[in-house]
Parts: C-alpha cells; sequence; structure tokens
C-alpha cells in the first residue's frame, strides 16, 4: 500500500488555505496524522507495526558526504526546494545495498525518484517537480524528517 502522493498533496493545500493546524485520519490500512507548525518528538506506530532501519552510512563506511548539510536560507530564483510532504525517516537509496537515488551534481528529470521516505512502514518515493540540477541535499539517511522539511534543492534547468 502507497500513499497516493497527488492526494496527499492535495489535502496538504487545502489545510494549509484553510490555515487548519492539525488533521487526523485513520482506517484499517493507513492511519495519517498532519500537525503544521508544531515540531513532533515522537510518533508512535500501531502497535503491530515496527519501523525497519537500514543506515546507509555504515554500508558506504562512513558519514554523509561533507557537500550534504543542515538547510539552508531561501533557495535563489533559479532553483527550487524539494520538502518532505509527511514525517517519515529519510533514505536517499532503495536499500543500503544499492547507490543512491541522485547525489550532488545529478541531472534530474521532472518524476524522477530522489528519495524515499518511510512513513509507518510505507516507502514513500519523492519525485523531482522539477528538471535540473541537484545542488544541496539536506536531509541524511536512515534520520527522521518533518513535515516541509527541506530534503533537497534543485537548480531549474
Amino acid at each position: 500500500m502507497t500513499v497516493d502522493m497527488d492526494k496527499l498533496r492535495a489535502l496538504l493545500d487545502v489545510l494549509t488555505e484553510r490555515d487548519i493546524s492539525e488533521f487526523e485520519h485513520e482506517d484499517e490500512k493507513v492511519r495519517i496524522k498532519i500537525v503544521r507548525g508544531a515540531k513532533m518528538q515522537h510518533v508512535a506506530p500501531f502497535a503491530s507495526h515496527s519501523f525497519v532501519h537500514h543506515p546507509q552510512s555504515a554500508v558506504q563506511g562512513g558519514a554523509e558526504p561533507a557537500s550534504i548539510r543542515p538547510e539552508a536560507a531561501e533557495p535563489p530564483s533559479d532553483s527550487a526546494d524539494v520538502t518532505s510532504p509527511f514525517v517519515g525517516t529519510f533514505y536517499r537509496a532503495p536499500s543500503p545495498d544499492s547507490p543512491s537515488f541522485v547525489d550532488i551534481g545529478s541531472v534530474v528529470r521532472i518524476g524522477q525518484t530522489l528519495c524515499i521516505v518511510e512513513a509507518m512502514k510505507l516507502m514513500n518515493e519523492i519525485e523531482a517537480e522539477h528538471s535540473g540540477t541537484v545542488v544541496e541535499i539536506f536531509a541524511q539517511t536512515g534520520k527522521a524528517v518533518e513535515f516541509g522539511q527541506k530534503l533537497f534543492r534543485i537548480k531549474k534547468a
């Protein structure tokens, strides 16, 4: 089961337009909780679920490259930031023994997978909304990301 990213984006747009700060939905397959403007300390999964952690840095033998850094200021007008659509765990590759989807300097096209954000045991592929070149990576593999947190900066083609 995967989350329909278009529906999720539309929901987030409505919540933003109407200035709704908290929203929660649950059915037999998925539970979504969105809290805007608040830092979440802990997200508790369903009791029967457990998160699988695959730290990529252990496989690659070190920390993230030096060019990956914490969030910077607003992007220049010729760039766009890719943000996390929800709270989850960030992964740069589909598995610990696979190469990263993209690196600094990678040329990407619209719809190309940039990373995975795992949320509630669902592996959600985050795709590029602009063609261009990856110039910055803000998140680290295996680390938690917040809703709206910057993941990548792409210099538009």
